[in-house]
């Protein structure tokens, strides 16, 4: 067993797994239960601290990007000056931007789309219970992801059965071609490449592809619009676009890199969570 410790200013595990760039956790005795893959950790709070417990510390260090110094990019955020900004990054200055498995990523925002987190949420661990292996840690069972190759071996009928709606053909199908083609490749692309790349996988657009950039690749010069992200462009900044695409235009070129930490502070301070 491993203990990882950090100040929860900047690593607030509710800020981190309540903003939307993950689904797999659950509320587990004080914090929260997390699966990345065929792993797991418990995330909680204790006096001044963020503590995680893991088998594998190497993974979970990397995985909730310990090694990055989150309150420089806080002071970064705040110097752009923008009162809307500066405000939703004071209540979500504890999130982190999670180093997630490209694959599951992938698929977890294709089933994502038009979909509330309940039910998205549902939807993944159906997938997993189906086809995962067993894991247990701290006494709690649950499934690995399956990998690309186990997805594949399922047709759409399998994916609609449970609960993926119009969105079992595209399951079935990137499943097989990530199973054939591997993501190898992807991580050498700038992100305009890298985003029109997972664009030709079935079910992926715009506001897909930038999700699985920024959090399955850690790009951070993305920033996904959904409608959260429209309410915020037109009430907050008093924006007059109604396109999507220049709407990201717009944030990501006053953004640059710091785009999707941005996003993130923007997205939890406005659903009030």
């Amino acid at each position: 067993m491993t203990k990882l410790t950090f100040d929860k200013t900047f690593c607030s595990p509710e800020a981190i797994l309540e903003c939307g760039q993950i689904f797999r956790f659950s509320p587990f005795a004080e914090g929260y239960f997390v699966v990345s893959r065929d792993k797991a950790a418990y995330i909680y709070e204790k006096g001044p601290d963020t503590v995680i417990e893991c088998e594998d510390g190497d993974y979970f260090f990397n995985f909730f990007d310990l090694g990055r110094d989150y309150g420089k990019i806080y002071k970064d955020v705040l110097s752009f000056g923008i009162p809307a900004v500066t405000e939703a990054a004071k209540t979500a200055r504890g999130i982190r931007i999670l180093n997630q498995d490209g694959e599951e990523t992938m698929y977890s925002f294709i089933i994502s789309q038009n979909n509330n987190i309940p039910r998205i949420k549902k939807i993944i661990e159906r997938i997993c219970d189906a086809l995962g292996e067993n894991r247990e840690f701290l006494g709690r069972k649950y499934r690995a992801f399956p990998t690309s190759s186990e997805l594949a071996g399922k047709d759409a009928a399998f994916y609609r059965s449970l609960g993926a709606g119009y969105r079992d053909e595209f399951l079935a199908k990137t499943a097989l071609r990530v199973s054939r083609e591997g993501l190898g490749g992807l991580d050498d692309l700038a992100t305009p490449e890298l985003k029109k790349e997972l664009a030709t996988y079935p079910g992926i657009g715009p506001k897909v592809a930038d999700c699985v950039a920024l959090f399955g690749f850690h790009r951070t010069d993305s920033f996904p619009v959904d409608t959260w992200m429209e309410k915020v462009y037109r009430e907050d900044f008093h924006g007059k676009l109604t396109d999507r695409k220049k709407i990201n235009e717009y944030f990501t070129e006053v953004f640059g890199n710091l785009s999707g930490i941005v996003q993130q502070y923007l997205f939890y301070a406005k659903r009030g969570m």
